[in-house]
C-alpha cells in the first residue's frame, strides 16, 4: 500500500479537498517510518515543507483506527505561541476525526485544563515547564493520564538539542516511560539541523527504539536578499538609494546569480522629500523597506526590538502615516503577543511586527511579504529560520538586512574600524550558499544546574528516597551520563548542608525547607534563567514585565511605547503606569549565544577576497571596500597579531566563542613573562592587551610551542577561586563542580592549539 492508502479515509478526503496533486517527499518518508516500523523518527526539511502534516497524518490515522484509553500523543514545543498555533491548519481534519486536542501552558485557562484531566484522550500540547509541573504535582496520576501514550512529537528540536531545556524534556520522557511501563515513539521536527547524527542520538536518548532520519532532497530555490549599511550620525541624502530596488534575487545553488525571480519595487526614500529631516538614515531605510507591506522585523535582543519599534512609530508620526507597528518578545503580556500573532495571520492587514527569536520558530504566520533584519543573526540556523518566515505559498523568501554603526573618528582603534556585523552576515550567507553549512548542536557533558532541578523534582514527586535510590533514579537519566557518582555525592551533600534536601532519622532524603520554597514557585519548573520581574499595568491592561522597577514619576520603555510610573506596589511586584510620548531605551539581562568558528574563518575570507556579493547595496559595498583596504594595509590578515602603538597589541584569532575564550584565558595565564595586562575583547572578533616585554612574534612563538608540546590544560585556566555561574541553579552548585562544568562545556582546546600554530607559521614566513 502507498502512504496515501494507509491514511484513514477522512485524511484522504482532506487531501482531495485541498487539490493536492501528490504527497511531498517528507510526507511519504514519514509515513513509511511511522506505519512500517517501531522506530523513532527525526524529520528534517525546510520551513513550510509540510513537516506537521508529515508527522500527524500517520499519528492521527493510528489514533483514529485504534483509539487510546489515555492521551495518545504528546506534542511538546519550546514556545507557547507554537502550541497556540500548531494545529490551526489541521482544525478541520481533527474535527472530522473526533480526536480532541488540549493545550496546556501558563496562559491556558484552568477550566480547559480540568476538562483535559477529567477525560484524558487524544492529543495534549504542552510546554516543558508545564510537563515538569505535572510530573511533580500529579505524579500519582501519570498512569491515568499517559498510560496508553503512543507518540511524543518534539517541535523545533534544533533549539533543544543539547541544551538544558532540551535535556529536561529527555528526563521527563524517561520518567514518564518508567511510570507507564512503555516507550512511546518519539518524533523530532526541525528545518535547520546541522548534524543529523547528533540530533538523532539526542532524540533517542533513553529510548530502546532505533531512530530513522527522513529529510527532503535539496532542490534549487531562490532568495531575495539585500544588505545595506548606514553610519548613525550621517544625514546625507545619498545614504539610501532613492527609487532603486532594495533586494537582489540570489540563487542558492549558484551564489551571486539571479534566477529570474524578479526584484520588488521600492518607494522613494524620504530624504528627498521637501521639508523632511530624517531621524536616523538606517531606521528611515527600514521604514521604507516595510512601507505598505506585511513584514517581520527581527532584532537580536529585546532592547533593540523595543527601540526599533518606538523609532518606527516616531517616523510614522512625523510623516503623518498610520501606526501599523506591532511588537513581540518574551517580556510582553500574553494578550499583546497574541494580538501580534493574530494580525500577522490576517492577510488583509499590512502590519509590521518587530520581534526577537519568539517569532523565529515555526508558528504559521501566513504570507509575509518581507523579512527585515537589524544587524546580523549570530548563526546560520537563525538566518534560515528567519528567512523562512517569508516566502510561503509559492513566493521566494525575502530578507533585507540593515547595519548601523557609529561613524569612526580619526583616532578610532583598528579593531573598531571593522564592520563586524556586516562581515558576519556575509559569512553566514556564504557558508550556507557554498557549503550548506549549519552549526552542529553543542551537547552538554555536565549539566549540573539541570541535575539540581531534577533531583528536587524527583524527590518532590517520590516523597522520600534513600540516597542510593535517588542516585539510581536521577543518574540513570541520559543527560547525566557524564556525571560521576562522586560528583553527585558532592552535590547531594551540598544540598543537604544548605537545606535544599533534608535527611530523616531513617536516613531517607526529602525536600528541605529551602527546597520547599523553591519548588512552591511556578518559576521552579523552568530550567532557563528568569528574573524577579515586575508586572506593568496601564489601567486594566497588562503590558508586560520589566526587571527593575523605576520610582514613581520616572519613565521607561515597553511594548514600543514610553510609560510613566504612577504607582509602585513592591510587595505584589506591580507597576501602574500611564502612556506618554517619547522614546527611551530599556535593558534586560541576557546571553546572546555562541558563534561557530567556521563563521569567524569565513569572515576573514570575506576580507581577503575581492568578491562583490550581488546582495550588497551601494553603502554596504563601499563599507566592505573600506574594511578590506584597512585589513590589508594594516597586515591583520597575514599576521593576525598587530601592534597598535606603545604597549598595545591586538590579536585576531578568527575563532568561535569557546575556542576564543580558551585562547584568551591561555594568554592571560601565560602572559607574566611578557608582562601582559589590561586584556579587553568584543565577542570573539578580537582581543587587545598591553604587553610591556617582547613583541607579537615572540609571544605567539612562545604560546604555540607551549601549547603544541604540553597541550592546553583546561584546569590551569580556571582559578581555584573562580565560581563560573551561567545557568539558573548554578548559585546552588558547589564551586568545584561549576569549575568542572566550565572546563567541559565552555572551553575548547583543539582549535586554539591549531590556530596558534597557524599564526606562528604565518609570522615565521615574514
Amino acid at each position: 500500500m502507498s502512504a496515501f492508502e494507509k491514511y484513514s479515509p477522512f485524511i484522504r478526503d482532506y487531501i482531495y479537498s485541498r487539490n493536492w496533486d501528490s504527497l511531498r517527499e517528507v510526507q511519504i518518508g514519514a509515513a513509511e517510518v511511522l506505519f512500517g516500523t517501531e522506530n523513532n523518527l527525526l524529520l528534517t526539511s525546510s520551513t513550510a515543507s509540510g513537516k506537521t502534516e508529515a508527522a500527524f497524518f500517520p499519528i492521527i490515522s493510528r489514533l483514529y483506527d485504534d483509539p487510546p484509553q489515555t492521551f495518545g500523543a504528546l506534542y511538546i514545543a519550546p514556545l507557547k505561541s507554537l502550541i497556540n498555533d500548531q494545529f490551526s491548519r489541521l482544525d478541520e481534519l481533527l474535527d472530522m476525526s473526533g480526536i480532541p486536542v488540549f493545550h496546556w501552558h501558563g496562559d491556558v485557562a484552568m477550566s480547559h485544563k480540568n476538562k483535559a484531566l477529567r477525560d484524558p484522550k487524544g492529543i495534549l500540547q504542552i510546554t516543558p515547564e508545564s510537563l515538569e509541573s505535572m510530573l511533580m504535582n500529579r505524579n500519582n496520576d501519570i498512569v491515568r493520564l499517559f498510560g496508553d501514550l503512543r507518540y511524543v512529537v518534539l517541535d523545533e528540536i534544533h533549539t533543544l538539542t543539547g541544551t538544558d531545556r532540551g535535556n529536561q524534556i529527555i528526563c521527563q520522557l524517561c520518567r514518564i516511560s518508567r511510570l507507564i511501563g512503555r516507550d512511546p515513539v518519539r518524533v523530532g521536527l526541525s528545518a535547520t539541523i546541522g548534524d543529523t547524527d547528533i540530533a538523532a542520538k539526542w532524540l533517542g536518548a533513553g529510548s530502546e527504539r532505533g531512530v530513522s532520519v527522513v529529510g527532503m532532497k535539496e532542490t534549487r530555490t531562490s532568495w531575495r536578499l539585500g544588505m545595506e549599511h548606514f553610519y548613525i550620525q550621517s544625514d546625507s541624502p545619498d545614504q539610501s538609494e532613492s527609487g532603486n530596488k532594495y533586494l537582489t534575487a540570489v540563487g542558492e545553488d549558484t551564489p551571486g546569480t539571479t534566477d529570474g525571480a524578479g526584484e520588488p519595487d521600492c518607494p522613494e526614500a524620504p530624504e528627498n522629500s521637501v521639508g523632511y529631516t530624517p531621524l536616523d538614515p538606517g531606521f528611515e531605510y527600514i521604514y521604507d523597506c516595510t512601507a505598505d507591506k506585511k513584514c517581520l522585523v527581527f532584532s537580536n535582543s529585546r532592547e533593540e526590538t523595543e527601540y526599533l519599534t518606538a523609532t518606527l512609530r516616531q517616523i510614522a508620526d512625523r510623516r503623518g502615516d498610520p501606526d501599523v507597528f506591532l511588537i513581540h518578545h518574551g517580556n510582553l503580556s500574553a494578550s499583546l503577543r497574541e494580538e501580534a500573532e493574530m494580525k500577522l495571520k490576517d492577510d488583509e492587514l499590512r502590519t509590521v511586527t518587530c520581534a526577537t527569536v519568539t517569532l523565529e520558530l515555526g508558528i504559521d504566520i501566513g504570507r509575509l511579504e518581507r523579512i527585515v533584519q537589524l544587524d546580523a543573526p549570530t548563526t546560520v540556523s537563525s538566518l534560515l529560520q528567519r528567512l523562512g518566515r517569508s516566502g510561503r505559498r509559492g513566493a521566494p523568501p525575502e530578507m533585507m538586512m540593515v547595519f548601523r554603526e557609529e561613524n569612526p573618528l580619526p583616532n578610532t582603534p583598528l579593531p573598531q574600524l571593522m564592520p563586524w556585523g556586516l562581515l558576519r552576515a556575509i559569512a553566514i550567507v556564504q557558508l550556507y550558499l557554498e557549503e550548506r553549512f549549519i552549526e552542529p548542536p553543542n551537547v552538554k557533558k555536565l549539566p549540573f544546574s539541570l541535575l539540581f532541578q531534577q533531583t528536587l523534582s524527583t524527590l518532590a514527586a517520590s516523597g522520600e528516597l534513600t540516597a542510593k535510590r535517588l542516585a539510581e533514579k536521577v543518574l540513570s537519566l541520559p543527560p547525566f551520563a557524564g556525571v560521576t557518582k562522586e560528583e553527585y555525592r558532592t552535590l547531594l551533600l551540598s544540598m543537604i548542608k544548605n537545606d535544599f534536601i533534608e535527611m530523616t532519622e531513617e536516613k531517607g532524603l526529602i525536600v528541605g525547607l529551602k527546597g520547599e520554597r523553591l519548588i512552591n514557585s511556578f518559576k521552579f519548573y523552568a530550567v532557563f534563567k528568569d528574573s524577579e520581574d515586575y508586572t506593568v499595568r496601564a489601567g486594566s491592561d497588562e503590558i508586560g514585565t520589566i526587571t527593575t522597577p523605576p520610582p514613581v514619576g520616572d519613565r521607561f520603555a515597553l511594548a514600543g511605547r514610553v510609560w510613566e510610573v504612577e504607582e509602585l506596589d513592591v510587595a505584589r511586584k506591580l507597576i501602574y503606569v500611564k502612556e506618554v510620548k517619547g522614546k527611551m531605551e530599556i535593558s534586560w539581562p541576557g546571553d546572546y549565544g555562541e558563534i561557530h568558528t567556521r563563521i569567524l574563518e569565513r569572515m576573514k575570507q570575506v576580507l581577503e577576497e575581492d568578491t562583490v556579493y550581488p546582495y550588497l547595496k551601494k553603502n554596504a559595498i563601499k563599507r566592505l571596500d573600506v574594511a578590506r583596504r584597512v585589513a590589508r594595509n594594516t597586515g591583520m590578515l597575514k599576521k593576525s597579531i598587530v601592534h597598535l602603538g606603545g604597549y598595545t597589541w591586538c590579536l585576531f584569532p578568527w575563532l568561535g566563542t569557546r575556542s576564543f575564550r580558551t585562547l584568551r584565558k591561555f594568554i592571560a595565564k601565560n602572559g607574566a613573562k611578557f608582562r601582559i595586562s589590561g586584556m579587553e575583547y568584543e565577542g570573539c572578533c578580537y582581543m587587545t592587551f598591553k604587553m610591556e616585554r617582547g613583541d607579537g612574534r615572540e609571544l605567539i612563538s612562545y604560546l604555540s610551542k607551549k601549547a603544541s608540546s604540553e597541550g592546553i590544560d583546561k584546569s590551569a585556566l580556571v582559578a581555584p577561586s573562580e565560581c563560573p555561574v551561567f545557568e539558573k541553579y548554578d548559585d546552588f552548585i558547589p564551586s568545584e563542580l561549576l569549575r568542572d562544568a566550565y572546563m567541559a562545556d565552555r572551553l575548547r582546546t583543539d582549535e586554539a592549539v591549531k590556530r596558534l600554530a597557524e599564526i606562528a607559521w604565518e609570522l615565521g614566513k615574514q
